[in-house]
């Protein structure tokens, strides 16, 4: 049966013209997706995100001169949203503290129409959306961090199917969600549930930051 559940979209740019472009390409895709508010600034956008209550908000990194980043805790903090980035930006380092920070993916904004549809379907669904040169540098700064000692109880806390899991992530690295469940002969939705119970026992909140933590203190069979 095909999941017909609208994408609830929010989107944050200060530039007017492009909030009317991603607006009119947002809800032209019908049924997939709709634009459920907009915000010019970042108060704006603090105000509006909990009665809007959207699934991904397309985030612009620079607001008026102001990193958008600061106000991305918040963000989060203010319901269950995924946040993707779009950016005009080169500099690797704020991209990458975007990904640290919780973004679950980053755009370009030079990217096609097409593409960015796409990132959103995929960050909605739990996936990352970096390109293979991100991925690298972002994994690589996690993995040169100094490691925090893993806890005794948090890794007893996890079950035989989410240790199995994990090791099914680490052996497959950047492998798709729908992959990974194909592998593992279970749903994408059970997997989604796992990985949503596997990241609160560990205190990680994504795939990469699971791998790394895996990779680094491995939860044994």
């Amino acid at each position: 049966m095909p999941n017909t559940t609208t994408i609830r979209v929010m989107l944050i740019d200060d530039h007017k013209t492009m909030l009317w472009g991603l607006e009119r390409l947002i809800d032209g895709e019908g049924a997939r997706m709709e634009v459920v508010a907009t915000a010019g600034d970042c108060a704006e956008a603090l105000a509006q995100i909990a009665a809007a209550a959207p699934d991904v908000i397309v985030l612009d990194l620079d607001l008026g001169g102001t990193c958008s980043l600061d106000i991305l805790p918040a963000l989060l903090a203010a319901g269950a949203a995924r946040v993707l980035v779009l950016s005009g930006s080169r500099d690797q380092a704020t991209l990458a503290q975007a990904v640290r920070g919780g973004a679950r993916g980053i755009v370009s904004k030079d990217a096609p129409a097409e593409l960015l549809l796409q990132a959103i379907v995929k960050v909605h669904g739990g996936e990352l959306w970096l390109d293979p040169d991100m991925l690298g540098r972002v994994l690589g700064q996690l993995m040169t961090a100094p490691a925090r000692a893993p806890s005794e109880d948090k890794l007893a806390a996890l079950t035989a199917k989410e240790k199995k899991i994990i090791g099914a992530i680490v052996e497959g690295s950047g492998a798709p969600t729908a992959v990974l469940a194909q592998r593992l002969f279970i749903s994408e939705h059970t997997l989604r549930n796992h990985l949503t119970s596997i990241y609160q026992k560990l205190g990680v909140s994504n795939r990469l930051e699971l791998y790394v933590y895996a990779t680094r203190h491995p939860p044994g069979a």
